[in-house]
């Protein structure tokens, strides 16, 4: 079940956001995630708009939009290409006409992700938070 994100699910959501991220990203040490936990539980997590992918109470993964952008999309490392990620891409998808992403540039199996479900990948940036090359992916509805 796909359903708003509430104060209550914010724990449980940074702990899925953790996991996955050292996962996702082996080419950036864990302690940085670490450190970014508490900004991502009490900031950037509520100044987002949030949709968790709930299974028998448990929450199984989220996506975050913030001003234009996908700004999270994270599954539990559990729970990965079942097609949780997206069915949440595609709710996001119904509610806007346009969507922008960062993804690492290291991270092949997430922009082939987004790539299969219609993001073009353009240009190429440094993250401001770890300072690894990323690229924006753009989605429109055609």
């Amino acid at each position: 079940m796909i359903r708003p994100l509430l104060t209550t699910d914010l724990d449980a959501a940074v702990e899925l956001w953790y996991q996955a991220s050292v996962q996702a990203h082996d080419f950036i040490p864990a302690a940085f995630w670490h450190e970014q936990r508490a900004a991502m539980r009490d900031i950037y997590l509520p100044a987002s708009k949030s949709w968790v992918y709930e299974e028998d109470g448990q929450l199984l993964g989220f996506i975050s939009w913030y001003q234009g952008s996908v700004a999270a999309l994270f599954i539990s490392p559990d729970h990965q290409s079942h097609g949780l990620g997206r069915q949440l891409l595609e709710h996001l998808k119904a509610q806007y006409d346009r969507l922008e992403l960062t993804v690492y540039a290291e991270n092949e199996q997430a922009r082939r992700f987004y790539s299969r479900n219609g993001f073009k990948e353009g240009e190429q940036q440094l993250c401001e938070h770890s300072g690894r090359p990323e690229l924006v992916m753009h989605w429109q509805r055609g």
